[in-house]
């Protein structure tokens, strides 16, 4: 985490944040929008900020279950965004043009009185993001979010590091939330070994990932991944000092139900049978791919079978490949998957993939893992039924990518610009085709990088903005990949195609008006 600022102190405006805390928990977009911005007048930390936000809804964006069945019909239901949204908004600051580096922020601030409480927002009981995708009516004033899972003390269990770990997985496994979430706070006191207790945080909620796709509405897309890679890193920020609400917010979902393993499980046996069980060996492999290798495996992923991705994988790292380097290949399977979705509403299976693809590369970077290897075919796996899914829902397919005609005598700013306006005014195939005349130009990627998060962070009312910006550039600064470039392309399509909410650029244009700047 790039970000490493002093957190709450004894100087810290305790009746801002008390008033903070009671627009937000109200339901008040404006209200909580405008004591966060005499905050950042203030100077505030940014990690002060984040502690405190955290503080504020760890309780209320918890879940009891994933999962309904009322009257017949299965409903599913993830925690909410504000806590990933809080994590790319610091890595994003540096990546976005300098003086809207609080932007991130306001839109976190903005979208979280909507993440209050997904659950009763399920089921009509309560406002807020779920009422609005599902146009779910809500005939009651806002209640006061309900607290799914207190918070918990720690508990500590005898035994080796490794019995310790494998008895809090045991308990995820069983479902044992607020016991699993004792643990695991107990685990973390242990400072000598808090590497390794995170590391395990992130690998359970990266096997926990459903099987199937197509017609399918129960599916976690990953999220419980991204929730634990939320807590690692904001933990990080902060300081795990000063991080209890981070764990709380983060750790309990690890165990909410249900639970899906059968997709690892099959990494586990690919592993096992068809690499003889020789991870060490295999994760210490080197070599990259060629071209040709890259462009076969992404062919194979988005347009072959499930047990044709398998043999396409477990031959290369026969040949000696690394995993490291299968990832980036697999990684531009994943953006040439969401450059063949068209219809804003059909983003969800593109963009969860993509995100699950990126968590796992950071996981590969971050933690010396030896399970890490089995997660290759989980992602491969994913962007496949994800590639399977849009290929039979109407409204997607594959479109030829071309500079717009008279491009080539443009400067590097003036694309710049018009892919600014192609982006905010949501015109996915100019913006995608203005980014292909850029790097045709050859000119330098920073400023598109640049120019392609900001555009991120001025869409609002939905974090997926912000997360897929994110990854997808993420991703391109990091990979080694051939056809690193696509991930530019789809980062632009994503941000200008999926589906957005209400007055997309409401949030931009208040913080704007606040910090005296121009949101022209």
């Amino acid at each position: 985490m790039a970000t490493t600022a002093p957190v709450l102190n004894e100087s810290a405006p305790a009746g801002e944040y008390a008033r903070l805390e009671e627009r937000i928990l109200a339901r008040d977009q404006k209200g909580a929008s405008d004591v966060l911005y005499r905050l950042m007048k203030q100077n505030r930390p940014v990690t002060e900020i984040t502690r405190e936000t955290v503080r504020i809804h760890a309780p209320y964006t918890h879940v009891p279950y994933h999962q309904r069945l009322d009257d017949g019909v299965v409903k599913f239901v993830n925690n909410d965004h504000c806590f990933l949204s809080e994590r790319v908004g610091l890595s994003l600051r540096s990546m976005i043009r300098p003086e809207l580096a609080w932007l991130p922020m306001a839109q976190t601030v903005w979208y979280m009185p909507t993440g209050l409480d997904p659950w009763n927002q399920l089921i009509g009981k309560a406002p807020g993001h779920y009422t609005r995708l599902y146009d779910i009516k809500v005939n009651t004033a806002p209640p006061m979010p309900e607290r799914h899972w207190p918070d918990q003390d720690p508990v500590q269990v005898e035994g080796t590091l490794r019995e310790r770990l494998n008895h809090w997985l045991t308990l995820v496994q069983r479902g044992e939330v607020l016991q699993s979430y004792r643990v695991f706070l107990g685990l973390m006191q242990d400072v000598p070994n808090r590497r390794d207790v995170l590391a395990h945080l992130a690998f359970a909620g990266l096997i926990d990932v459903q099987d199937r796709m197509w017609h399918n509405r129960s599916y976690t897309t990953g999220h419980k991944g991204y929730r634990a890679r939320a807590t690692i890193e904001l933990g990080d920020a902060i300081g795990w000092d000063q991080a209890h609400d981070v764990l709380y917010a983060g750790v309990p979902d690890i165990a909410v139900g249900p639970r899906w393993y059968s997709c690892y499980e099959l990494g586990c046996n690919v592993v096992q049978n068809l690499l003889d069980g020789r991870v060490a060996e295999l994760l210490r492999q080197e070599t990259p791919l060629t071209p040709a290798e890259e462009g076969m495996l992404v062919d194979v992923i988005t347009r072959q079978r499930e047990f044709s991705v398998i043999d396409a994988l477990v031959a290369l790292l026969k040949a000696g490949r690394s995993p490291r380097r299968i990832l980036d290949a697999i990684q531009i399977a994943a953006a040439q998957v969401i450059l063949e979705t068209g219809e804003p509403n059909n983003y969800s299976m593109a963009q969860h993939g993509y995100e699950y693809c990126n968590t796992v590369g950071w996981f590969y970077d971050s933690f010396d893992h030896p399970h890490r290897l089995k997660l290759l075919f989980v992602a491969a796996l994913f962007i496949n039924r994800g590639s399977e899914h849009q290929a039979n829902t109407p409204g997607n397919g594959r479109r030829a990518i071309a500079p717009p005609q008279g491009s080539d005598a443009w400067s590097a700013r003036e694309i710049l610009d018009k892919l600014e306006r192609a982006l905010l005014a949501l015109r996915p195939d100019e913006s995608v085709d203005l980014t292909a005349a850029y790097v045709k130009g050859g000119y330098d990627r920073a400023p598109l990088v640049q120019t392609l998060a900001t555009a991120a962070c001025q869409i609002g009312n939905d974090p997926h903005n912000q997360e897929l910006g994110l990854c997808t550039l993420e991703d391109y600064l990091h990979t080694r990949a051939h056809d690193r470039d696509r991930l530019l392309l789809a980062s632009a399509q994503h941000t200008a195609g999926h589906r957005k909410y209400g007055d997309h650029l409401e949030a931009y244009r208040r913080f704007a008006e606040a910090m005296g700047l121009d949101a022209r």
